[in-house]
């Protein structure tokens, strides 16, 4: 589906209202789907699904192409006779406005075990089929999260040599030993999929079609770099990452980010005809209808820095493939519905590499005020072919970004609106980029919301406290619904508004 021109709101599933302490895909998710179509949006971006790991962070998953299942929802289950109510009566008082995911995992996670014992007795031909449609990556990565409960959460790399290199002897083995841990987290795969996929068809119905988020590199601690390490750059003693991936110094910081990924071995996907590739973009475009592709740079060319190194500054650029990779997949799977987040250090070849394949591209209005008007976030440098956000999960809230931004920059902006009231300016910054000329307008809900810096989602380099957020059940008013509705309306975004 292509757009004349959209907006939509940003917001991952964790942060819905829930009496479990995280939000998932129940009925607030519904709630927040009606929401969308009330106030004529089209667009709901999410961050990465997958099984979060260290640090609960979307973008280090334990599966490139698993779903999360602290999202699963257990009123869900009680409907589906999977538990009683009663089991869930003595739900902890979770706080309201954030996550707090230790407790979390504990709670959630015996009632979903109690939830999957039941399901064992009477496992439906549906789970069946479900386990053999999606075998090419759920039975590596149940038994590779089986292994990790067996091993007391230890990285991969530090389990028995053994089973961390796939002897077929002790896969088999393990396979049975774990036969129990292993339907645990097939069973947990299958109730994702079935709960997502009914709120994905429920919004698509309501002509809302969903922005998914692909972090380009996976984490080494997972199913995928243990299943398949010769697709990346591992060392066969260690198998720890030779090279790891990451980014210069830049605006978030300044020794650069170390991602610690393993980068990976082009050369390798390369000979497989990006078999991997092909099968991980094929199962990331079943979750969602439009996906965005996280440091698209990386494809173009990547930082690589050596094993060992603390920082990213002794990194060194690397020529990647990305032109062989998707003139692939757009060979297989036909015209890819993707969306570069180009932002950062990006040259000419990158941008040649997006707009090679059409790709939209990314604007950041809370970097547009920085400097004079040839900087190219400020909206009339804004092309069609883009995404225009007033900040990402990755930015300050709009609030709290203005409450530190400098005098220079709230100059600039005063100046390029005619004058604001400061308490409105996340309605000023709403107003521009709905009004901009970029085809899609994105606005993250803590915008929309006009809330501060307490509200931010995530502190890039700062490896503890992200990723929590969570709003209010009665934050979205009537009157906030009318306001939205109307700035939409007035700025040609609105549902069917083109058509």
């Amino acid at each position: 589906m292509s757009f004349t021109r959209a907006s939509g709101l940003l917001l991952h599933p964790t942060s819905l209202p829930s009496r479990y302490g995280i939000g998932d895909l129940g009925q607030m998710a519904y709630r927040f789907v009606d929401f969308l179509g009330e106030t004529k949006q089209q667009l709901w971006q999410i961050l990465p699904l997958g099984p979060t790991g260290h640090g609960n962070s979307p973008y280090m998953c334990y599966s490139a192409m698993a779903g999360n299942p602290w999202l699963i929802s257990l009123d869900s289950l009680v409907e589906q006779g999977l538990l009683e109510k009663s089991e869930l009566a003595d739900a902890p008082d979770f706080p309201a406005d954030r996550v707090d995911y230790d407790r979390v995992i504990a709670y959630k996670g015996e009632r979903l075990r109690q939830a999957a014992q039941k399901f064992q007795a009477t496992a439906s031909s549906e789970f069946e089929q479900f386990c053999q449609a999606q075998a090419f990556w759920l039975e590596d990565y149940s038994l590779f999260m089986a292994l990790k409960e067996a091993n007391d959460g230890l990285s991969w790399s530090e389990w028995d040599t053994a089973i961390a290199k796939r002897e077929p002897e002790a896969l088999a083995t393990w396979r049975d030993k774990l036969a129990d841990a292993i339907f645990l987290q097939k069973f947990l795969q299958f109730e994702f999929c079935r709960q997502w996929f009914a709120l994905k068809a429920y919004a698509n119905e309501r002509h809302i079609q969903i922005i998914g988020d692909m972090p380009i590199y996976v984490a080494h601690d997972s199913a995928d770099v243990w299943a398949f390490p010769e697709n990346f750059m591992i060392d066969p003693e260690t198998l720890r990452p030779s090279e790891m991936a990451g980014v210069p110094p830049d605006y978030f910081s300044e020794t650069g980010q170390l991602w610690g990924n393993p980068t990976y071995n082009w050369e390798v996907l390369e000979e497989t005809q990006f078999d991997w590739w092909l099968k991980r973009i094929k199962t990331s475009l079943a979750y969602v209808d439009q996906i965005r592709i996280d440091h698209f740079r990386g494809f173009e060319s990547y930082w690589a820095v050596p094993a060992g190194e603390e920082t990213a500054m002794n990194g060194t650029w690397v020529e990647a493939p990305g032109v062989a990779l998707f003139e692939r997949v757009e060979a297989v799977l036909g015209k890819l519905p993707f969306l570069a987040e180009d932002l950062g250090i990006i040259t000419p070849e990158v941008e040649a590499l997006r707009d090679q394949f059409g790709f939209p591209g990314m604007k950041i209005l809370q970097f547009a005020f920085g400097s004079d008007h040839r900087n190219p976030y400020l909206p009339f440098n804004c092309d069609r072919n883009f995404v225009i956000y007033t900040g990402t999960h990755d930015n300050d809230t709009t609030v709290g970004w203005y409450t530190t931004a400098n005098d220079y920059e709230k100059q600039r902006l005063a100046a390029f609106v005619g004058g604001f009231a400061p308490e409105s300016v996340h309605w000023t910054m709403m107003r521009l980029a709905l009004s901009s000329i970029a085809n899609l307008a994105i606005i993250p809900l803590q915008d929309l919301l006009g809330l501060g810096g307490e509200a931010r989602m995530n502190t890039p380099g700062l490896a503890e406290g992200n990723w929590q957020w969570r709003f209010a059940e009665d934050a979205l008013t009537p009157t906030l619904r009318q306001q939205f509705t109307a700035l939409t309306e007035l700025y040609g975004r609105a549902t069917h508004q083109w058509s």
